[in-house]
């Protein structure tokens, strides 16, 4: 059912910007990840449980490209994905907007799914779409899934899924 959304979602995204090359980012925070206090922990049971359902979530989505923060629960949240897309997985930095900019040129008409943290997710949701609309997630929530869809114009639809 959720494939089903979230293709139709997808498709009347694209509908309403018929006339635009559009870009699809699809953004998400790491999964739950494992508490041994360290800085760089792995992904707990339950996260690799929502590794895996990502992989089915996104199956019949095209993605073009794969980007992860240097950290091995952002890493491994969407490795089964990348492994499944056949694709490599691409480093940024969360904290510098200048390379979603590139991002953007680099992808401009495809679909690039992005993985970061609680505080950096909603920032690029907010920096894609030109306004603070959005807050850091709590640090317990997982799940979350948000497809922007950005005309040439800039012009941004936004649909919020969880997962």
């Amino acid at each position: 059912m959720k494939i089903l959304f979230l293709t139709i979602t997808i498709f009347f995204a694209q509908l309403g910007f018929s006339q635009e090359k559009l870009t699809t980012i699809i953004l998400l925070r790491h999964a739950e990840k494992e508490n041994d206090g360290g800085k760089n922990p792995e992904l707990s049971e339950a996260g690799k449980n929502r590794a895996a359902g990502l992989v089915t979530l996104l199956s019949k989505t095209k993605i073009n490209a794969i980007y992860s923060t240097a950290f091995k629960r952002t890493e491994d949240t969407v490795k089964p994905l990348a492994k499944s897309k056949n694709l490599s997985i691409n480093h940024y930095d969360g904290s510098k907007m200048a390379e979603i900019d590139e991002t953007l040129a680099r992808w401009s008409g495809g679909t690039v799914v992005i993985c970061g943290h609680s505080n950096t997710t909603p920032a690029i949701v907010n920096y894609l779409i030109g306004k603070e609309e959005y807050a850091a997630f709590a640090d317990s929530e997982y799940g979350n899934l948000i497809i922007v869809a950005l005309g040439e114009n800039k012009q941004a639809h936004v649909t919020w899924l969880t997962f």
